[in-house]
């Protein structure tokens, strides 16, 4: 079996892009269209590993992330935030709500597995 990502993105085509990329280098993914959702499949499945976007309805990424680091099955799961947000300070309220790293857009499908890599073998 291999490793689960779970990519949290309401954009389909960003879904799409990082299902694709993560795929291609022999990942299992599952896609949520928000934080909401993000909750819901992280009941039901196993991840060893959470990308989520900054900006979604209904349950942001930084309210997921605190969310998910109260949640026992997860609390040390790895979280990257891949944003289009490059603000120190975005940075910062993400750090202290509990992500492990930062992925700005656009990046390129090599610098997503990289990152992928250095948190799930």
């Amino acid at each position: 079996m291999g490793k689960t990502v779970l990519i949290v993105d309401d954009s389909v085509s960003m879904r799409q892009l990082v299902s694709f990329a993560l795929q291609d280098a022999g990942f299992d993914v599952m896609a949520a269209v928000d934080g909401k959702d993000a909750i819901a499949k992280l009941g039901s499945a196993a991840v060893q590993m959470i990308i989520t976007d900054l900006n979604m309805p209904n349950l942001n990424g930084i309210e997921l992330i605190k969310h998910v680091r109260q949640t026992a099955g997860h609390r040390f799961t790895p979280i990257v935030m891949l944003t289009t947000e490059s603000q120190e300070s975005r940075k910062a309220e993400g750090r202290q709500a509990g992500a492990s790293g930062w992925i700005v857009k656009p990046f390129t499908p090599e610098q997503l597995v990289s990152t992928v890599r250095k948190f799930i073998k």
